[in-house]
């Protein structure tokens, strides 16, 4: 799981996807890629999601894929089955981090208040989702979390812009942000995959400026 966390904190900026159609998701693999990122977090809230991450794990072999919004086992088996290497839930899902756990594979829970943070680091991990983002207090929330929990890193997700993606980079205790601004439902739908690598290339910038 270090080594998937080094991933992580390498990229620096995960994707959010809603994919509805199966065809689109290789292609849109590729955007990501030719805009300079590896890496994607399928979110689990459509039936086309399972046959996505499928798809891509077999087709496009150099991305990093994330199945998110897990909070059942079910969700996290057929995931995990399809070929996810690691798991996002947008909350603290213990029967979905122990099962994880188990297998060793990576999750990242959702955690918003000192309470939740202190039952994942009880089941010894180190980075958890803080989500939403924007809603629960943005940078400042995490800036005060992580003087209490210094040894957990944090994923903000939820209301990340290009706007407001730098501020939550320059924070030492974020590993990562989560992002749906570029690949936005209507861009996949419409296969607007140029669009995709532009807004992907303007992320990639701004992360490497940090």
């Amino acid at each position: 799981m270090s080594s998937m966390l080094d991933l992580i904190k390498k990229e620096k900026v995960i994707p959010v996807a809603v994919i509805e159609d199966v065809s689109k998701s290789v292609p849109l693999a590729e955007a990501l890629i030719a805009g300079g990122l590896n890496s994607i977090e399928v979110t689990f809230r459509t039936e086309a999601a399972e046959e996505a991450i499928r798809l891509i794990r077999e087709q496009v072999p150099e991305m990093l894929v994330g199945a998110g919004t897990i909070y059942t086992v079910e969700q996290c088996r057929r995931a995990l089955d399809a070929g996810a290497q690691f798991i996002v839930s947008p909350g603290l899902a213990e029967e979905v981090v122990k099962m994880c756990r188990e297998v060793d594979i990576m999750v990242i829970p959702g955690c918003v208040t000192p309470t939740e943070v202190i039952k994942a680091i009880g089941y010894d991990l180190s980075v958890v989702k803080f989500f939403p983002a924007e809603q629960y207090g943005g940078i400042a929330t995490i800036n005060s979390l992580s003087q209490v929990f210094g040894d957990i890193s944090f994923m903000p997700t939820g209301g990340i812009s290009l706007d407001n993606m730098k501020a939550y980079l320059s924070n030492d205790s974020v590993c990562a942000c989560g992002g749906s601004f570029m690949v936005a439902k209507n861009l996949i739908s419409e296969g607007d995959f140029e669009k995709i690598t532009e807004l992907t290339k303007q992320a990639v910038a701004i992360r490497d400026e940090i």
